[in-house]
C-alpha cells in the first residue's frame, strides 16, 4: 500500500516526522519571529482576503517551501522513485492547503469581532452605524468566503488527482505480482475493489484527519490567551493553560473510547469481505459451469454472508451507543470549562430592556472575567452573539 507510491515507507515516513518536528520547533522557539523581524515583517495582520499575501504569511509560505524543497531534494538523490512528484510534492502540497484553508477559518473568526460589535452597537444606538459600514463589513467577508471556495475547490480536484494515482501506484504494483496473489480468494476483486475502496477511504478521512491537526495547530494560540482568563477549572482547580490541556485531553479521551468499543469492527468488516468474495466467486463459477452455484450451496455461502452481517449490525449498534453519547456530550462539555465561578459575574437583562428585545434570535449571554467589567455596581454583562461564542 505504501510502498508502491512512496519510496522506502519506513524511513520515509521517520524522517518526514523528524523533519517536520523541527521545522515546527524552529518557527516556534523564535525562528519564526527572528524571520519576521528580518525581512520587517508585522505581526498584525488585516481582518481581510489581504492578510493572505501580507509580508506575515509570505514568509511563511517561503519557510514551508525551502524546508519541503530540502526534504523532497534529499529523497530525490537518496532513493529515486516512479511516483516521488505526488508521493512527497503531492501530499506537502495537500498539507500546505489544508493549513491555508484553515487559516481562512481564522480569518472568518477574527472577522466575527468587529462585524458583531458593528451589530451591537447599531442595535444599542439608532443611526451610530452607517448602512456603508454594514455592507464594507459583508465585502470583507466575501472576499475572505471567494477565497476559501476558489481554493477548496482546486484542492479538491487536486486530491481527487492524487488519491488515484495512489490507486495506479497499487494497481501497478499487485500487478508485478500477480503470479503469486492469483492463487488467493478473491484476488481479483481484491486488486480492483479494495484499491478503489482504499482510495475513496483515503479522499475522505485522511484529508479530514489532516484538517483536524492543522485545526488544532491553528487554534491552539486561542486557547493560550484564553486560558489567561480562565485560571481555575471546575472539579480540577488551578491548572495553567487549562482550556488547552482540557481541549486535549478530551478530544484524546473520545477517540481512545471510541477506539477500545470499536475494536472488533475492523475484524468484522475483513471476515465481511472474505464470505462476500466467497459468495460472489461461486456465482460466478455458476455462470460457465451449471455444476457450481447450486442452491445448496449458494444458499450456505449466503447464510454466512447474513450471520456476519447480523453480528456487524450488534457491534455497531453499541459503538454508535458509544459514538453518538461522547458528540452530545460533548456539546456540554465545550463550554463546562469556561465556567469558573470565582472569576466570572453573571446578570440576566430584563424582559422589557430594550436592548434585549432587540437581540436578534440565537443571542445569549455569557461570563466575563473580572478584569473586563468595569461596572461600579458589582454585576455587568456582555451580550453576544452565539456565532462568537
Amino acid at each position: 500500500m505504501f510502498k508502491s507510491f512512496f519510496p522506502k515507507p519506513g524511513p520515509f515516513f521517520i524522517s518526514a516526522f523528524i523533519w517536520s518536528l523541527l521545522a515546527v520547533i524552529f518557527w516556534q522557539a523564535g525562528g519564526g519571529d527572528w524571520l519576521l523581524r528580518v525581512t520587517g515583517a508585522s505581526q498584525n495582520v488585516a481582518i481581510s482576503a489581504a492578510r493572505f499575501w501580507s509580508l506575515n504569511y509570505l514568509v511563511f509560505y517561503a519557510y514551508y517551501l525551502f524546508c519541503v524543497g530540502v526534504f523532497a531534494l534529499f529523497w530525490f538523490v537518496y532513493c529515486p522513485h516512479r511516483w516521488q512528484y505526488w508521493s512527497i510534492l503531492g501530499t506537502s502540497l495537500i498539507i500546505f492547503v489544508t493549513w491555508f484553508l484553515v487559516e481562512v477559518g481564522v480569518a472568518i473568526n477574527a472577522w466575527y469581532a468587529p462585524f458583531y460589535d458593528l451589530i451591537q452597537s447599531a442595535l444599542a444606538t439608532p443611526h451610530k452605524v452607517s448602512i456603508n459600514q454594514f455592507y464594507q463589513e459583508i465585502g470583507v467577508f466575501l472576499g475572505i468566503a471567494i477565497i476559501a471556495v476558489i481554493i477548496g475547490v482546486m484542492n479538491n480536484f487536486f486530491v481527487s488527482h492524487y488519491v488515484f494515482r495512489w490507486r495506479t501506484a497499487m494497481n501497478e504494483h499487485y500487478m508485478a505480482h500477480w503470479q503469486h496473489l492469483r492463487h488467493i480468494e478473491g484476488a481479483a476483486q481484491r486488486v480492483q475493489e479494495d484499491t478503489m475502496r482504499f482510495a475513496s477511504t483515503l479522499e475522505d478521512m485522511g484529508v479530514s484527519f489532516i484538517n483536524a491537526v492543522m485545526t488544532l495547530i491553528a487554534f491552539l494560540p486561542v486557547l493560550v490567551t484564553l486560558s489567561e482568563h480562565v485560571p481555575d477549572l471546575p472539579i480540577v482547580g488551578h491548572l495553567p493553560y487549562g482550556l488547552v490541556i482540557a481541549a486535549i485531553v478530551w478530544s484524546l479521551m473520545g477517540t481512545g473510547l471510541l477506539a477500545v468499543v470499536g475494536i472488533k469492527l475492523p475484524g468484522l468488516e475483513f471476515k465481511n469481505q472474505r464470505v462476500e468474495a466467497a459468495y460472489r466467486k461461486e456465482l460466478v463459477y455458476g455462470e460457465d459451469d451449471e455444476t457450481r452455484a447450486t442452491p445448496p450451496t449458494v444458499r450456505e455461502l449466503f447464510r454466512a454472508v447474513r450471520r456476519n452481517y447480523f453480528r456487524l449490525y450488534f457491534h455497531y449498534m453499541y459503538f454508535n451507543i458509544a459514538r453518538i453519547l461522547y458528540l452530545q456530550v460533548d456539546n456540554v462539555f465545550r463550554p463546562f470549562p469556561a465556567v469558573s465561578v470565582d472569576r466570572c459575574r453573571y446578570d440576566y437583562p430584563r424582559a422589557d430592556d430594550a436592548n434585549y428585545q432587540r437581540l436578534r434570535p440565537g443571542a445569549r449571554l455569557v461570563p466575563v472575567p473580572d478584569q473586563l467589567v468595569d461596572n461600579a455596581g458589582g454585576t455587568d454583562v456582555h451580550l453576544q452573539t452565539s456565532a462568537q461564542f
